[in-house]
């Protein structure tokens, strides 16, 4: 089995079908893979839905997320948070969203499935933990 963490601009793709889609759909798809999602990602997603379209279009979105499979982890132990504050500490420029799909990325063992160039290349060439761009 594989693991990979979505960001939220990875569901965000799938949702919208924006380039690289199919890409992301490819691993959902693939049942030897388990994809999950952190809460704040969900929020993320959720909030902009809501802004775009209305509270009920956010909640559907979100719950056809969780019905195709995606797995929502929740962590906010203190190991975990501190793991994101170190994270956020060190790379300034990505966002507390961003660093807790990383530090959740970093728990599973997992690939994070992402298109932010801006704040994670930095990441990814320094090998904090496994980085695919899906675009």
């Amino acid at each position: 089995m594989a693991a990979f963490v979505f960001d939220a601009c990875a569901l965000i793709a799938l949702a919208d079908d924006e380039a690289g889609a199919d890409i992301l759909e490819s691993y959902i798809a693939n049942e030897e893979n388990d994809c999950y999602v952190h809460s704040i990602n969900l929020c993320e997603v959720y909030y902009q839905a809501h802004r775009r379209s209305s509270e009920a279009e956010a909640v559907k979105l979100i719950e056809e997320f969780l019905e195709i499979g995606f797995m929502e982890r929740s962590d906010m132990d203190t190991s975990f948070w501190h793991s994101v504050g170190n994270l956020k500490s060190v790379y300034r420029r990505i966002s507390i969203a961003d660093c807790c799909a990383v530090a959740l990325t970093i728990r599973l063992g997992a690939e994070l499935l992402t298109s932010d160039h801006h704040e994670l290349d930095i990441l990814a060439e320094r090998a904090e933990c496994p980085v695919v761009f899906f675009r």
